[in-house]
């Protein structure tokens, strides 16, 4: 990845920049802070086995350049080149360098953090607009909801209701206190409420700040259709704790928050219950 990352500085007219390097999950993906001839930017680079390259998760950053409203404040992306060599194929992705940090270099948040009044209102603001973007990618199959939710969670999920979501909303995807959404490798579409609902559990161990979520963002997950959303968040961190750290430390407060759940009474049986007029 670190000679595919000089190839990319060739390709691309860059130079390295201080800042250190960003990997993601298994060295899939490296990222970094960059030097283009007149402005900073910053350079992602995407690796898998030549010949199995494409899909959702490749695709997904080009496609959201494309296809996310302007409303939605995001790197814009800039440049992109592909190529080939010793087995691999990588994916150099050139976007705008945002200044402003992530929340949190953790998905999970773990220290408490104050974010204006104007943010919460950017970010209910974005994912409204992303709800209505029209898309075929699916950032969760419904496959994998009738199946994985009921063995994690022990609930049946009743009807599905889906809008666009970014798929990956926690803390270090989040940008403070200017409003960013960043990494748009698996946005899709995905049940009500999903990327409310991952952002409150991944607000877990700070509980002032998981009940500002669960206020800013009751209209989805306290309304019938957000609850198989918010099923469907928990399941798939209870399912990546076996191999996720991180998840795994939040895993009991993610089953707490489910007796919590279950306990509820089933959005289906009352048609009136919370978040309805």
């Amino acid at each position: 990845m670190l000679s595919a990352r000089d190839r990319a500085y060739a390709l691309l007219g860059l130079t390295g920049a201080a800042g250190g390097e960003v990997w993601g999950y298994a060295g899939r993906t490296l990222s970094g802070a960059a030097t283009a001839p007149d402005s900073p930017v910053w350079l992602r680079l995407v690796s898998d086995p030549a010949g199995k390259e494409g899909g959702k998760l490749w695709e997904g950053p080009k496609e959201a350049e494309q296809l996310a409203p302007p409303a939605v404040p995001r790197p814009r992306l800039i440049d992109l080149r592909d190529w080939s060599a010793d087995g691999w194929a990588y994916r150099a992705e050139l976007y705008e360098y945002v200044s402003t940090p992530p929340v949190s270099r953790s998905p999970v948040l773990r220290h408490g953090v104050e974010l204006p009044d104007t943010w919460w209102h950017d970010l209910r603001h974005a994912l409204d607009h992303l709800s209505h973007t029209p898309t075929s990618r699916e950032a969760v199959r419904e496959q994998y909801i009738r199946r994985r939710v009921p063995e994690f969670t022990g609930v049946t999920p009743g009807e599905i209701t889906c809008t666009t979501a970014h798929g990956d909303l926690h803390w270090a995807n989040l940008t403070g206190p200017k409003l960013t959404l960043i990494d748009w490798e698996g946005w899709g579409t995905a049940p009500v409420g999903y990327d409310a609902a991952n952002l409150y559990l991944h607000s877990l161990p700070v509980p002032d700040l998981a009940e500002r979520v669960r206020k800013e963002f009751a209209h989805v997950l306290d309304a019938p259709a957000g609850r198989v959303g918010e099923l469907t968040a928990c399941t798939e961190i209870l399912q990546a704790a076996a191999r996720v750290p991180f998840y795994a430390e939040l895993a009991d407060g993610v089953r707490q928050h489910l007796e919590r759940h279950r306990a509820a009474p089933a959005a289906e049986s009352h048609p009136r219950g919370r978040g309805r007029p």
